[in-house]
Formats: C-alpha cells, sequence, structure tokens
C-alpha cells in the first residue's frame, strides 16, 4: 500500500523523472536490505557538535561521503548525522525519526577521537543504552534529549583504535615542517579530566609515531578544553617546552574539525605568546578533511553489520 500511494502521489505531482527514478532507487535498496539480513539497520554517526556552522558541515561532509559506499550493499537502508549538543539535528531526535519510520537497529558510530565522558557515559545514556539519573539529570540541565528507543542500538568503537590518527597528525606535521632536523611537535587536543590517563595515552602514542616517521626529536602536548578552562595558557607552554630543546616548534591541532574558538582563538592565543614567533610554525587545521577517516567510518560499520548477522551482539 505505502509503495502505491507513493506511486500514485508521484503521478498526481508530475514529479520530475530523475526525483522518481531516486525514489525508486531508494525503495529498492531498502527491500535488498530487509532481504538480505531480516532487520532494516539505519546508521547515525553521532559527534560533539559546535556553535561552529563549519565544524558542523566538516562533519556533515563525512555523511555526504561515506553514504553510498555504505548503502551499496543493500544492509543499510539510510545513514544520518546527529550532534550531542548546541543544535540540531540532535542523537534523539535522530533516533525517534528511525523509530518512526520501524528501524529494527541503528548502528552509532561515534566521531570522536578516544574514550571520554561524551562516549563512556553521555552518548549511552542519551540512546538508551544506560540509565544513569546522574548522567542523566547532567544531560537535563544542559538542554541535551535522551530518548530510549524501540530499535536495538550497537555502539561501534572510536577513532583511536586504528593507526587513522597517528597518520593524519604525521601528514600535517610534515606538511608543515623544513626538514632541518631542529624541530619539534606541539600537540594540542582538547582534554577530559575523568579520561585524563586515555587522554595523555592517546597523545603520547601519536608522539612514539610521529618520531619514528619522521625523526622529529621533541614532542610535547597541553589541553585546550574544559578542562584547562578553555585557557591559551597550556598552548604556550607546550611551545615553550619545544623551543628549549629545538630551534623550530611546529603546533598541530589535534581537533576533530575546525573551529573559530578553538583553532582560532584559544590555540592561536597561545601561539601568540610566545616571544620569538618566527621559531613557531602553525596553521590552524585539524584532523578532518581526511580521506582515511570516512574509509575507516565505512570499514567499521561492515564490520559491525557482518557481526550482526554471523553472530548474537550484545545490544540494549
Amino acid at each position: 500500500m505505502k509503495l502505491f500511494n507513493s506511486f500514485l502521489f508521484a503521478l498526481v505531482s508530475l514529479i520530475a523523472f530523475s526525483c522518481a527514478t531516486g525514489e525508486k532507487k531508494n525503495q529498492a535498496s531498502e527491500s535488498t536490505a530487509n532481504s538480505n539480513t531480516g532487520e532494516k539497520i539505519g546508521v547515525l554517526l553521532v559527534n560533539h557538535g559546535s556553535h561552529s556552522k563549519g565544524w558542523r558541515q566538516m562533519l556533515k561532509d563525512i555523511e555526504i561521503d561515506v553514504k553510498d559506499d555504505i548503502m551499496k550493499s543493500g544492509e543499510i537502508t539510510d545513514v544520518r548525522t546527529a550532534f550531542m549538543e548546541y543544535t540540531e539535528p540532535s542523537i534523539a531526535t535522530q533516533m525517534k525519526k528511525f523509530d518512526e519510520e520501524n528501524y529494527d537497529r541503528v548502528i552509532v558510530v561515534p566521531i570522536f577521537l578516544t574514550i571520554s565522558s561524551h562516549t563512556s557515559n553521555d552518548i549511552p545514556n542519551i540512546v538508551g543504552l544506560a540509565n544513569d539519573p546522574k548522567v542523566k539529570a547532567s544531560l537535563k540541565e544542559e538542554g541535551i534529549d535522551t530518548y530510549t528507543s524501540k530499535a536495538r542500538v550497537v555502539v561501534t568503537p572510536l577513532l583511536d583504535f586504528p593507526t587513522v590518527l597517528k597518520k593524519n597528525i604525521t601528514r600535517r606535521a610534515k606538511a608543515l615542517s623544513n626538514g632541518s632536523g631542529d624541530e619539534g611537535v606541539a600537540l594540542i587536543a582538547y582534554g577530559d579530566e575523568e579520561f585524563n590517563q586515555q587522554w595523555e595515552e592517546m597523545v603520547e602514542d601519536i608522539g612514539r609515531y610521529l618520531k619514528a616517521q619522521t625523526g622529529i626529536g621533541s614532542i610535547s602536548y597541553g589541553w585546550c578544553g574544559h578542562l584547562v578552562r578553555y585557557s591559551s595558557e597550556p598552548t604556550k607552554k607546550a611551545i615553550d617546552q619545544i623551543l628549549e630543546l629545538e630551534e623550530r616548534a611546529i603546533v598541530i591541532p589535534v581537533l576533530v574539525a575546525n573551529d573559530e574558538h578553538f583553532q582560532g582563538e584559544i590555540i592561536q592565543k597561545g601561539v601568540d605568546m610566545v616571544e620569538d614567533q618566527k621559531r613557531v610554525v602553525y596553521k590552524q587545521d585539524a584532523i578532518l578533511p581526511d580521506a582515511n577517516i570516512n574509509k575507516w567510518v565505512v570499514k567499521i560499520v561492515v564490520e559491525t553489520v557482518a557481526e550482526i548477522k554471523g553472530k548474537s551482539v550484545a545490544t540494549k
């Protein structure tokens, strides 16, 4: 009946042939997905969110780039993006839409660097995989909606598991290096109070990889997020540590996307505070865009679908 009504509506409205063809293609994809797994499966790419339109667009661009590759097997019906805070569509909004469209399962792909209070506590409570009253009360105070969906939810691993992040930082450092051998790199990341050890391990791991791949001898790191009250001092301190040992300091933001507040103000101010500006090299860039991260998103979805088909996966 639904297919008949859609077809009838197309005839009455005289929709352009190209649009009608696209609609039929989507219907065929949905039918194939249901026949392959017996379930209607959606993918939700989840990120932190930002007031910055440019930042948000970088995350939307991932969805645009990976959608066809994820859906071409017929296992996935649709791919969507959700922002955890600051803007719509929120995670709760997208999960409600999946329910309204009778999805059986949603694969949540967190586009986050490593474990944090957001990935460990907030997101599981937002999608109904956890029910911590304190976390939910905190989310409510921040204006973040939670929603327990009918669809079963699977959350994939984070970006720090593969080497894609380390390769990204290495590529960007090489692009700013003059090859003199008298350089060091200051890695500036957001940080997380609850999982500080894991964040330190992440940047130290990146530093070891960077040294091995480039021959750069000195690595330092500093935080720029809530943990340090968005202060520029840690950035300056990390740069000064490099300049005590090397002639030049290369500053690399270990941030998912480009935000005017972080790259353009907090980190930039830390750079500007350094006495000898000629010895500092800084580009206001971010991890995105990166084709390898997009490939990782496709890969993690394919692996998760295979796991769903092959064995029972722990879900809510």
